[in-house]
This record gives C-alpha cells, sequence and structure tokens, in this order.
C-alpha cells in the first residue's frame, strides 16, 4: 500500500481576482478585507467547535479554566506573532495594490 503524500496548497492566489465593483475601487477593498475576515472566523469557530465536542466525549470541562486562564510571556509573545500574521492576512489586499503600483 503506497502513502499518501500531502497536499499543497499555494497561499497566493493565481489569476485576477474577481471583481463585483469595478467602478468602486474602495468597496473592493472592503468586500477583499471582510472576505478574509468571514473565512479566519469559519475555520476558528470550527476549530472551537471540535474541541468543544472532543472534551465533551471525553467528560471535560473547560469553561472555568478557559474563563481563568492567565498565559505567560511565551504564550503572549507567540499570540502576538500569530496576531500579527493574521494582520497580515487580512490587510494582504491592500499589500497587493501597493505592490503593483
Amino acid at each position: 500500500m503506497s502513502e499518501t503524500q500531502p497536499l499543497k496548497i499555494s497561499r497566493v492566489a493565481k489569476g485576477k481576482r474577481p471583481s463585483f465593483y469595478p467602478e468602486e475601487p474602495a468597496a473592493e477593498r472592503l468586500l477583499s478585507i471582510v472576505s478574509a475576515l468571514i473565512t479566519e472566523v469559519a475555520v476558528l469557530r470550527e476549530r472551537v467547535d471540535t474541541m468543544e465536542r472532543i472534551a465533551d466525549k471525553k467528560g471535560v470541562v473547560l469553561t472555568a479554566e478557559i474563563e481563568s486562564f492567565a498565559p505567560d510571556a511565551k504564550a503572549l509573545e507567540e499570540r502576538e506573532r500569530w496576531r500579527q500574521a493574521y494582520m497580515d492576512r487580512v490587510f494582504a489586499i491592500l499589500d497587493q495594490e501597493v505592490a503593483g503600483a
């Protein structure tokens, strides 16, 4: 039996972006940013739902622990790196426009 190779997905879209409001570039940018945020929130919601269902099946109640959790310096640092990368993804449309200008 052969092993399956992991699927490699490009993080950069190829081709032109679809345009819904070509006469309104600001509306296009806003729509792109909102779409990126919607995608991120949907993925995060699925992950939280998965964790809650797994914890529930194992009889683990996490709510009180989550509410009282205080991250250490390393966790805060990692969260800040993630937050910056997230902001970069959300506002990538603006960076692409500046790079193309």
